[in-house]
């Protein structure tokens, strides 16, 4: 698994332990206030479209209605599952054995 960082040089994790819990709390804060804009801009555009665009301003006002419900449960999903470790398993080279010739002449010699 790999993350980067803002501006800044490609990190690579090596544990298998969870990311921090004032990390995931931030991320969880962060998606909440960005589905909260959104439901904003929602209803403050069935306001605008409602003399409008009655059609569109219904699908705004739904939007509104069901993204509370929707942020929340994304928000209160718990914490990250642990990651898993990367594979560090590394196979023996192949040696290759010596002929029964070779051999042979090798212990003749000795």
């Amino acid at each position: 698994m790999q993350r980067t960082k803002r501006n800044g040089p490609e990190v690579f994790r090596i544990t298998g332990a969870r990311m921090g819990l004032a990390e995931d709390v931030r991320g969880r804060q962060r998606r909440y206030v960005i589905s909260m804009g959104i439901r904003t801009l929602s209803v403050v555009a069935t306001v605008v479209l409602w003399n409008v665009e009655r059609h569109v301003a219904m699908v705004t006002l739904a939007a509104g209605l069901l993204l509370p419900y929707i942020a929340v449960v994304i928000a209160n999903a718990g914490r990250e599952s642990t990651p898993n470790l990367p594979s560090n398993f590394i196979p023996a080279p192949v040696r290759p054995a010596l002929d029964a010739g070779n051999l042979n002449k090798s212990s003749d010699q000795s």
